[in-house]
């Protein structure tokens, strides 16, 4: 790749020279240092009009109108929409990449954003802003309602090709060291035997525990625990619905609780802290085009915002950034139903049934139960939804809705009731808005990857130096060793990479931070400054510089 010498490392793509102006402008009046702060706040997949809706049905101004407001490009380096994987490593990390790779550079690019991936640098993990943080001495934290293994906490947390390897990425994050993580997913920490979704039969709750974190499965615990490390896993996948959870999922906590905790916690560290926090399941019913859980989800991701800027308020030197990583569905205030009256439409026309519904589609799926008869259908919409109208037809789609499917089904109802509008169930690809506080002056229009490098500078480090660090190539780290290199692919689920010379040797686990060093008699577990990644495309693996180290000096 062409060389621009301002990216987390020296090969990231060509960005244009206005944005790099605007890098240089803001490096001159951020304020950095040792024990600032940042916390950013994304949620996930929500355009323009999602938070113009929930302004109407909140009636009053959100929290993030009170911060400046700019403008952010979305694009990945495979296409002009992006996945939210590409989009994670380009907010967490710095760079552009390809579609459901997660931590890693691109394969290849395909959109006229800068020349082609060396070979060399294909597939390689790249550093995130959050192992950086960990580097620098701040405590770091992640916070999502899906389950944390999902694209945009992997994102600052693992690397991977796959975004669907809950397994590799849950183990990753484990070993990482992130000292807060409340969100869902205990599926994967868990082997098959005991319930969860693991095949390596790795209990990832236990190695939690043997390394001093407290663990915890509901709100009260969550509440209650005063150590300094948590992991929190409120669900075996993601969360409920902000609007559904009272009534089905009364002890998970909700983002502004989870972001309250977190912050509680991570303050403890004078040297300041990173938190990452997602509105994960905007996106999913904005992939179903369903209004209600995405307009509800936003505005509980709203009330964590507040928690976050509350927080910034009383600390200088703390940034809060809030964006989403791309836009889903194509939400319109305005439908093919209002084509002629739009100039005429008033409140109540997106409101009544909007602020009527008392479940997601997700909740009126439970609410249903095995009760799909027409009597059925047709109480629950009317009690949950107030649709009293339901055709024929919707209630054929209702009964007939397979399960995890009933978003997709009654959310156009309710749209096509509410004048709201959507183009697909996938993501689009327009600008969507960068709100921001900590900063003094304005921001024009910046890429994805230019997050990355802001978050970085206001917490003092270079991502560039922290990548040097944690990914190097095992062959380049160990070179000046004589060690003879080779994966051990023995058990096919936990491969390890072993160093050899003489009588001496390492053996690190793939995933870990783990390095088990051997030498006649003597043995010693240690612990590197970052994990071990092995990239099954390439048959390449990457370690942290210090291993070599280890290696050398015992």
């Amino acid at each position: 790749m062409r060389k621009t010498g301002r990216g987390p490392f020296k090969s990231v793509p060509k960005v244009c020279v206005a944005v790099l102006i605007l890098l240089a402008a803001v490096g001159a009046w951020a304020q950095t240092g040792n024990n600032a702060s940042v916390i950013v706040l994304m949620f996930d997949g929500a355009g323009a009009t999602v938070p113009t809706v929930a302004r109407w049905y909140k009636g009053a101004p959100l929290n993030v109108d009170s911060m400046y407001l700019s403008g952010v490009r979305t694009y990945g380096a495979d296409s002009i929409i992006t996945d939210s994987a590409p989009a994670a490593t380009a907010f967490a990390c710095g760079v552009k990449s390809d579609d459901k790779y997660v931590g890693i550079m691109p394969s290849a690019i395909t959109v006229p954003v800068g020349a082609a991936v060396s070979d060399s640098l294909k597939y390689k993990p790249v550093a995130s802003v959050l192992e950086g943080a960990r580097l620098a001495g701040k405590s770091t934290g992640m916070i999502a309602t899906s389950n944390v293994q999902h694209a945009s906490p992997a994102g600052y947390s693992s690397h991977v090709v796959s975004r669907s390897d809950y397994n590799e990425i849950g183990e990753q994050q484990v070993y990482g060291n992130v000292d807060v993580c409340l969100s869902g997913g205990s599926w994967y920490l868990l082997p098959t035997s005991l319930g969860g979704k693991r095949t390596d039969g790795a209990n990832l709750v236990d190695v939690l525990k043997a390394r001093g974190y407290g663990y915890v499965q509901t709100k009260a615990d969550m509440e209650a625990f005063a150590g300094k490390k948590l992991w929190g896993m409120f669900a075996d996948d993601a969360l409920a619905y902000d609007l559904d959870r009272p009534r089905f999922a009364p002890t998970q906590p909700s983002l502004s609780e989870m972001t309250s905790k977190a912050i509680e916690l991570l303050k403890k560290n004078s040297n300041g802290f990173f938190l990452f926090v997602e509105g994960s399941k905007v996106d999913w019913a904005d992939h179903a085009d369903d209004p209600v859980g995405g307009v509800t989800d936003f505005l509980a991701f709203d009330e964590a915002v507040g928690v976050a800027l509350n927080y910034a308020k009383a600390h200088d030197g703390t940034m809060v950034l809030v964006f989403a990583d791309h836009a889903t569905g194509g939400m319109t205030l305005g439908n093919t139903s209002t084509s002629g009256t739009y100039s005429h439409l008033q409140p109540e026309s997106l409101l009544t049934h909007l602020k009527a519904a008392k479940l997601t589609g997700e909740g009126v799926e439970l609410a249903l139960g095995a009760d799909r008869s027409e009597s059925g259908v047709r109480t629950v919409m009317e009690q949950e939804y107030s649709i009293s109208d339901l055709t024929s037809e919707e209630v054929a789609a209702i009964q007939g809705a397979p399960a995890g499917s009933m978003n997709y089904v009654v959310g156009p109802m309710i749209s096509q009731r509410s004048s709201i509008g959507w183009t697909t169930n996938g993501h689009t690809g327009e600008d969507i808005f960068f709100w921001y506080y900590g900063y003094k002056k304005p921001l024009r229009l910046i890429e994805n990857t230019d997050i990355a490098k802001m978050c970085a500078h206001r917490m003092g480090f270079d991502l560039q130096d922290v990548d040097k660090k944690l990914f190097v190539e095992a062959g380049q780290a160990f070179a000046s060793t004589g060690a003879t290199l080779a994966i051990d692919a023995t058990d096919p689920a936990n491969k390890a990479l072993v160093a050899t010379k003489g009588t001496k040797s390492a053996r690190i686990p793939f995933a870990t931070d783990l390095i088990h060093l051997v030498e006649g008699t003597k043995h010693k577990d240690a612990t590197m400054k970052g994990i071990a990644v092995y990239i099954s495309k390439t048959g390449k693996a990457y370690v942290p510089k210090d291993a070599a180290v280890l290696f050398q000096d015992f």
